[in-house]
Order: structure tokens, then C-alpha cells, then sequence
């Protein structure tokens, strides 16, 4: 009886292989037995791997204010972060601004310069960029740009390059483009010849409160010195973006006058620093 069983199960076998079952053809013994035979149809589609999508990060900037981060797609606009800048930069004009290799995650640094693996010559070297040193902030016509004339201090083996300022430019393009770039300044690094280098800075960390800006870089050299590198970089700025204490000129504000009509007729009273006449009080006349 078991015997006559086993051959009818084994004929069923070779009958759906030979029909062109894929399933069977491809299935194990495992998924044949685990199959629902109760399905009306089947489709050899649902044998595939399932792609798993993962969610994207979020390209947004990230932006520090009041002690709290938050993308800035949230709440923000592309003409508060173009302005934001522009008060950092300016609260840092003619200042240093310090350089490092950074964690793109945690935006804190990992060196205290970035390297740049560069060949002088025929002498394979490294690049060092340690501060930056700001020397003037314009915002252009338009009010969307903002022009700068930055100074690189580049050491390599041990020598500091002679470089020109670099004329660079900030602008935000929308909300998630926020860029650095410039059209190339020269450095004088070997005997014979300048080298031409390249800069662009695609910003995605602001923080206002400690004057902090992170973003992916990317630096070339060409010429007699040629190579570059990129990676993440933390600028260090001295000042925040809020304004600063404007230095008033005028009459010393601390001390608050005092109500009343004597005190609106002192404040009306000139001085000798405000005039040339001299007001000598007139006494009143004795009773004979």
C-alpha cells in the first residue's frame, strides 16, 4: 500500500516537471512540501527577493540657534540662511579663521588642519591649511551673493607657500545648496612657475551660537605643485552671527535722568563742549 503510494507521488512529480512547472523545477523539497496547494494560481515573481528601500537621510542644513539644531527646511528660508552668514562673516571681518578636519556626524574635529596629498615637483608631499584669514566682506548688488577676499595660509615640507588672496563667493542657491567657491588663486611653491588652486566648500552644518560652519570640501592644485583632496571641514569662527554691540557716540546713556521738569530743563541746558556761548545764570534781585 505505502509502496503504491510512493510511486503514484513520485509520477506526479516527474508529470509537473515535465509540463514545465518552474516551481517545481526550481522549488526544494522543503518549499514543495511548505507550497499552498490551496492558491488557484501561481507566479513565479513571488520567488524573488523583496528589495529593501531604506529611508534617505535628509540633505538639509542644519542649523544651531539659541542652543538648539534643527534642519532648516523645517523653519527656515534661504534668505535667513544667506543672511545668517553674512552677519557671521561680517562679525569676523579682518579675523582668523581656524580650519580642521571634522567628523561629518558629530562636527567636531579630528585634526586641527586638513591634508591635502599633493606632488611638488617630483617629490610627493602633503598640503597642511590650518586658519583662514578673512580681509574683506561685500555683498554684491543683487543682495544674494556674498564676495569675499580670503587668505589661505598652505604649509607643505615644512615651507609656507606665497599665495594670493582669494577672491571667493557665497551664494544660496535654495535652501539645501549653500555654497563656497572661488576662481582659483596662485601660490609659489617651487623655484619655477606658480601653482593655480581651487576651492569649493558645500556647507550643510551653521551654528550661530558658537560661530561654527561645516561642510564638505574639495581642493585642487595645479601646475608645478598639483594633487588636492577632500573630505569634511570645520570652520572656527572668533565671533557669533548676532549683531554686535554697536560703540555709540553721544552723550553717556548709563545714567538715566530724573523725572521731571528740573531734569527736561537740564537736558535742554547747553554745554561748553556744545557751544561756544557761555550761559552764566541770572540771580534773582535782593528786596530792598
Amino acid at each position: 500500500m505505502l509502496y503504491n503510494k510512493m510511486r503514484v507521488f513520485m509520477l506526479l512529480i516527474a508529470v509537473f516537471g515535465l509540463c514545465g512547472c518552474e516551481y517545481i523545477r526550481n522549488a526544494t523539497g522543503k518549499d514543495f512540501f511548505t507550497f499552498n496547494w490551496k492558491s488557484t494560481s501561481y507566479k513565479p515573481e513571488q520567488t524573488q527577493e523583496r528589495k529593501v528601500v531604506l529611508p534617505q537621510q535628509s540633505s538639509s542644513i542644519v542649523v544651531c540657534r539659541s542652543h538648539q539644531c534643527a534642519p532648516a527646511q523645517l523653519s527656515m528660508s534661504r534668505e535667513y540662511i544667506f543672511n545668517s552668514l553674512m552677519q557671521l562673516f561680517d562679525n569676523n571681518n579682518y579675523q582668523k579663521v581656524l580650519t580642521c578636519q571634522a567628523d561629518s556626524q558629530s562636527h567636531t574635529c579630528l585634526e586641527n588642519y586638513i591634508t591635502l596629498p599633493i606632488t611638488v615637483g617630483a617629490v610627493p608631499t602633503n598640503a597642511y591649511i590650518d586658519y583662514i584669514k578673512i580681509s574683506d566682506v561685500i555683498i554684491n548688488e543683487q543682495g544674494n551673493a556674498l564676495n569675499l577676499i580670503l587668505n589661505y595660509n598652505i604649509t607643505y615640507g615644512g615651507q609656507v607657500a606665497e599665495c594670493t588672496p582669494s577672491q571667493s563667493i557665497l551664494f544660496a542657491k535654495k535652501i539645501n545648496h549653500v555654497i563656497l567657491e572661488d576662481s582659483g588663486y596662485n601660490c609659489k611653491m617651487t623655484a619655477i612657475g606658480t601653482t593655480n588652486v581651487k576651492t569649493v566648500f558645500a556647507i550643510d552644518y551653521i551654528d550661530l551660537d558658537y560661530g561654527y560652519i561645516g561642510g564638505a570640501y574639495s581642493i585642487g592644485f595645479s601646475g608645478p605643485a598639483y594633487g588636492g583632496g577632500n573630505g569634511y571641514m570645520l570652520l572656527r569662527l572668533k565671533n557669533n552671527a548676532y549683531p554686535l554691540s554697536p560703540a555709540l557716540m553721544g552723550q553717556d546713556q548709563s545714567k538715566s535722568p530724573k523725572s521731571g521738569s528740573a531734569s527736561t530743563a537740564a537736558a535742554k541746558k547747553p554745554t561748553v563742549e556744545n557751544t561756544e556761548v557761555e550761559i552764566f545764570p541770572i540771580l534773582p534781585k535782593k528786596a530792598n
